[in-house]
Order: structure tokens, then sequence, then C-alpha cells
């Protein structure tokens, strides 16, 4: 195979495992709905469960989180929502860091879950 056919299968390949996993997978976006407070410096993204994928289970997740000055989650506090989404959520949520402030602060965050098919 010549260095342009096999560069364009690998391409192809790649494009189409792309294509597979953002079609299968929902997604999810956060908010914090607490104006004024303290703004994400690293975000670790949640693993979806396969317990979810399986059970197509999309929904919001909300937590109280409480923020070091130094910027690191000090303690999560789940607020509401489905338990199956929530642990994943929270596990992503603790290595999330903020920038550095002069006080523990305390703020919401929501996790939405969604399809990424129509």
């Amino acid at each position: 195979m010549t260095s342009i056919g096999s560069r364009f299968f690998s391409l192809a390949a790649v494009a189409l495992l792309f294509a597979v996993s953002a079609g299968s997978a929902p997604q999810f976006t956060t908010s914090s709905t607490d104006e004024g407070k303290r703004k994400v410096k690293s975000k670790v993204s949640p693993v979806y469960p396969e317990l979810a994928s399986r059970k197509h289970i999309v929904g919001k997740v909300k937590f109280e989180v409480a923020i070091a000055p130094d910027g690191r989650v000090r303690n999560v506090k789940l607020i509401g929502g489905n338990p199956v989404l929530a642990q994943a959520a929270q596990d992503a949520l603790k290595e999330w860091k903020f920038y550095p402030g002069p006080e523990e602060t305390t703020q919401v965050v929501e996790f939405d879950f969604h399809s990424t098919s129509q």
C-alpha cells in the first residue's frame, strides 16, 4: 500500500471511530448557577456509566461544591439527580481545579447528560 493510501486509510478509520463513538454516547454540559463565583481552571469530564448507556439514562445532576482557597475541591454534596449519573459526575468534579480565592467558597455546579442522537 502506498504511503498516501495508508494515510487515507488511517484518517478514514479515525473518522469512523469518532463518528461511531460520538453518535452512541450521551454528552454532558456543565453550568454554574451562582453568578460572581470562582471560575474553573481545569475540568475532568465524567465517564458515562455503562448502565446509563444501556438504559439510555439522561438528565441533570446538581451538586453543591465547597472550594478551598487554593482552588481544590474540598467537598461535594449531591443536591439532586439520577444516582446512576451522579457518581460519575461526582468522581469527575472532585478532580476539578478552580482559580485561587481569598477564602473557601461554595457554589452550585450542574451536569446535564444528554443524548447526541436526534
